[in-house]
């Protein structure tokens, strides 16, 4: 089971939400970077990063943040946040992102995301973020009636093969993850599913690997030292 640290950036600052929320935000570093270099050294193998401006308004504000993690650090990344065209898609690729994150457009343009896939289908994952398995859209702003699995069936049917769930109402609230649902959709589904959202503390990592999940996405529980990184990783 693959750990992934996560960067959140907001205004070129790494900070944490609690659900999503942009009025519950805790600043933890002014360069995004140093984290990202601090969870390599620490042994990470992949690195997730979340660009916010990106997912509430569509904007590059952390253009400069983001490549700058790119050009430092060696592991493989994967960003998402307001990704919903082609060529955006394309233009993170170029610049050295290893996977690509999708959300939204999956669910209000399920024919923009189809010929993504015809093209990007290795290099694209979807992240599903929501509420009793609604799907909520345009940076959790919008619950809709879609459920997860009308999700996942859509992805078999793309050949896209990684899914990142995160449960809003448990993300940033330190109670664990929703294992329920998580082994629905290891029933339910062939895909390489990755958990997040209440990931906080090394009896979670231990479980979501007894469940076989192919990752885990960890946050808040890193930053504020519920979790040592190095630990979780000999686990």
């Amino acid at each position: 089971m693959i750990l992934f640290p996560a960067v959140d950036i907001k205004e070129n600052q790494c900070v944490r939400l609690t659900q999503g929320d942009f009025n519950q935000k805790i600043v933890y570093s002014n360069k995004p970077v140093e984290m990202a270099l601090k969870w390599e050294k620490a042994g990470a193998k992949y690195l997730h990063i979340v660009d916010l401006e990106g997912a509430e308004s569509l904007s590059l504000i952390n253009k400069k943040s983001i490549e700058e993690i790119i050009s430092k650090i060696t592991i493989p990344i994967q960003i998402g946040g307001g990704i919903r065209s082609k060529e955006r898609v394309k233009q993170w690729l170029d610049l050295g992102v290893t996977r690509v994150i999708l959300g939204t457009i999956l669910v209000e343009e399920p024919d923009i995301f189809k010929e993504i896939a015809s093209t990007y289908a290795e290099n694209i994952a979807v992240s599903v973020d929501a509420i009793e398995g609604k799907a909520a859209i345009r940076g959790w702003k919008d619950v809709t009636n879609t459920d997860v699995l009308e999700i996942t069936n859509l992805m078999e049917q793309f050949q896209v093969k990684t899914l990142i769930y995160t449960d809003i109402l448990r993300d940033g609230m330190l109670k664990g993850p929703n294992f329920q649902m998580y082994q629905r959709l290891q029933e339910k589904t062939t895909l390489d599913i990755v958990a997040s959202g209440g990931v906080s503390s090394l009896e979670d990592i231990k479980t979501l690997k007894e469940m076989n999940m192919y990752g885990a996405i960890i946050g808040k529980a890193l930053y504020d030292g519920k979790i040592d990184f190095e630990e979780a990783l000999s686990c």
